[in-house]
Parts: C-alpha cells; sequence; structure tokens
C-alpha cells in the first residue's frame, strides 16, 4: 500500500510564490551587545528597517525618511 500522505506543497499551484531574495532592502548591523552580524528588513509599512540581535532579541529601528542616509552597513550600540 503507498503512503496515504498527500504532500501539498509539491503542488506549485498551492505553493506560495518564490521570494526573490535581491528585491527584499535590507541593512546589515553590527550588534555591538554580542559582536554578531545580522541582517534587518524593511517592515510592512515601509516606513522603517527593523530587527533584533539574533543572540539576545535586542530590537533595533531604522527609521525612512528625508534627509537620511545612502549607507548601508551600520553598528548598533
Amino acid at each position: 500500500m503507498e503512503n496515504p500522505r498527500i504532500d501539498l506543497t509539491s503542488d506549485p499551484r498551492l505553493a506560495p510564490p518564490p521570494e526573490d531574495a535581491s528585491s527584499r532592502s535590507f541593512l546589515g548591523v553590527n550588534f555591538a551587545c554580542c559582536g554578531v552580524y545580522a541582517r534587518i528588513y524593511v517592515n510592512p509599512e515601509r516606513n522603517a528597517y527593523r530587527g533584533h540581535c539574533p543572540r539576545c532579541g535586542r530590537p533595533v529601528q531604522m527609521k525612512i525618511g528625508p534627509g537620511g542616509t545612502d549607507e548601508r552597513f551600520f553598528t548598533a550600540y
């Protein structure tokens, strides 16, 4: 007898479309609290970059607006 379970994710009509990683805006952040690097991504409202330290969970937010910077990498203290 074959396995009666169905893998619905193998049906491309049911799987969510793959997200193109190159289209997601991100900033690189070095978290000084734990000495680790992580990417933070734009929030759904597209008014800030939000993320957290992957080790201790310390949150970070960088607002998007006029008069900002073109820098892509930061250190969070």
